[in-house]
């Protein structure tokens, strides 16, 4: 079932509306995972505020995203985003996220290589690099960024993090990739409302609360189909959730009668 909804499914012309298509604009890894940081932090909320939230972002960035934070202060930053709100997103978050951004390329390089810095030898998920990045981008920010940043530490299931990181680590049809040196194998699902209902119908957890642990436990589930990609289906399994022609409840009692759990 999940190999035929990726074949049919995981194609270019199903990405709108979601705020992935905004990375299709820009071909160097640069700019690339600064449109990423932006497009993964407004991912909150009803997707055509995001679209819309993200678009008003990244507009005055123009075409070089990461030449625009090379030369912006951080009073020119806030006052390109001055009245700027995202349900609990304010311009100032925005502003002291992107000037925090600025922070860790100027030390690191690229928030890539910034990121990879968190990575240890032998982890088995991107989790501890995930909870280090998520740290120097609060401290970059002077704690201002707010909720632009979740807090892997609190047991938040960092949906909008492991989503940024699936569409700059993978590469496929719909996914771009940039980020070479992190490997798939170690991505995390991006687990959000309809991905756990999915997960729950297909067994691949018991648990009702939609924290890191239940992320980690149905991206276990998909390794062993796909050791080497476990976040393989997930932009396919989100379609059936965001597009009206697709068809949910069906695919749920199909996964509810393959898991012998129908009702």
């Amino acid at each position: 079932m999940l190999d035929r909804l990726y074949r049919d499914l995981n194609r270019r012309r199903y990405v709108h509306p979601d705020p992935l298509e905004f990375l299709y604009d820009y071909d160097r890894p640069g700019d690339r995972e600064i449109a990423a940081l932006v497009a993964g932090s407004l991912a909150v909320g009803r997707v055509a505020r995001i679209l819309k939230s993200v678009s008003s972002v990244l507009e005055p960035m123009g075409a070089a995203p990461a030449r625009y934070l090379e030369d912006a202060t951080p009073k020119q930053l806030a006052s390109s985003l001055d009245g700027f709100r995202h349900r609990f997103i304010t311009g100032g978050n925005v502003a002291a996220l992107l000037a925090g951004a600025k922070r860790l390329v100027e030390r690191h390089g690229s928030l890539g290589k910034c990121f990879v810095a968190g990575m240890r030898p032998g982890d088995e998920t991107v989790l501890g690099a995930l909870k280090a990045f998520a740290a120097r981008l609060v401290e970059a920010s002077g704690g201002m960024c707010g909720w632009c940043v979740p807090d892997p530490a609190r047991r938040s299931a960092c949906k909008r993090l492991n989503l940024m990181l699936r569409w700059l680590v993978r590469r496929d049809r719909v996914d771009p990739g940039g980020w070479e040196t992190v490997g798939a194998e170690k991505l995390i699902v991006p687990l959000d409302t309809h991905v756990h209902k999915i997960g729950l119908a297909m067994g691949a957890t018991r648990r009702r609360s939609a924290d890191m642990r239940t992320a980690l436990e149905i991206t276990e589930a998909f390794r062993r189909i796909r050791p080497e990609d476990p976040v393989r289906y997930d932009f396919a399994l989100t379609r059936l959730g965001i597009r009206q022609e697709m068809d949910l409840p069906s695919f749920l009692e199909g996964c509810r009668e393959g898991n012998g759990t129908r009702a």
